[in-house]
């Protein structure tokens, strides 16, 4: 029947678009990666939404692991607390953008995701001296008008191999969801702060992130940045 058709038409496009919109592998809005190279036996951690006042205190697990990682910060965190910012790139860690104030860019128009992409750009590199080559998303959701500022600000986007969803899980389940899905090139998505909320508790992520550390070391894995995982050779 006509109207069956009809109903299934607007179905598949509802998919398409929704596939568009937060799809891992979907570059319609713009270019972005999912997963590294897989010659070779490593693994990308990845933290959103800081830098946060807990961030020191996973700077201190990561670096007794000796495990580089890819922070994706908020301008307006960034504005918050540089200092702790400084510090993730001191001690060597990729910075990049995941927009100013951490809001949807679904159905927002193109002038306001340049605006939150270019001042979270301009945050990043102030506070830092560090200029981000890399984008991620809020909540991974890519819009209309989102690829042209990649394009003119030189960002790649980034989603995840798999998202240990550290906001709402115990460690125990952040642990075990990650653990599962280590594979060659993986891209693993953390992190280190809620949103733009002061003081958040990372207390899981930060237990689950040293149990995975050492779990992925037995098991061979090593550890690299997003631009170090996409390259061929290191």
């Amino acid at each position: 029947m006509l109207w069956q058709a009809g109903g299934a038409a607007v179905a598949a496009a509802a998919g398409a678009m929704a596939w568009a919109v937060h799809g891992r592998s979907s570059t319609v809005f713009g270019p972005s990666v999912y997963r590294g190279v897989r010659n070779r036996r490593a693994i990308a951690l990845t933290f959103d939404d800081g830098p946060s006042e807990s961030t020191l205190q996973l700077l201190d697990v990561l670096e007794q692991a000796q495990a580089p990682a890819t922070f994706f910060f908020c301008g307006a965190n960034v504005r918050r607390l540089p200092a702790v910012a400084r510090e993730v790139a001191r001690r060597g860690h990729e910075l990049g953008n995941h927009s100013d104030s951490h809001d949807w860019f679904c159905l927002r128009s193109a002038s306001f995701i340049r605006d939150e992409v270019v001042r979270a750009q301009g945050a990043i590199t102030d506070a830092t001296g560090v200029t981000p080559v890399l984008l991620r998303a809020p909540y991974g959701v890519r819009w209309f008008g989102l690829g042209e500022v990649q394009r003119q600000l030189g960002l790649t986007g980034v989603m995840w191999t798999e998202i240990g969803l550290d906001w709402k899980l115990p460690a125990e389940g952040i642990y075990r969801r990650l653990a599962r899905a280590a594979q060659n090139g993986a891209i693993f998505c953390l992190h280190d702060g809620r949103e733009t909320r002061p003081n958040p508790d990372i207390r899981p992520t930060l237990e689950a992130v040293r149990r995975l550390l050492s779990e992925l070391r037995a098991r061979g894995f090593h550890f690299e940045t997003v631009s170090q995982i996409l390259c061929p050779t290191t």
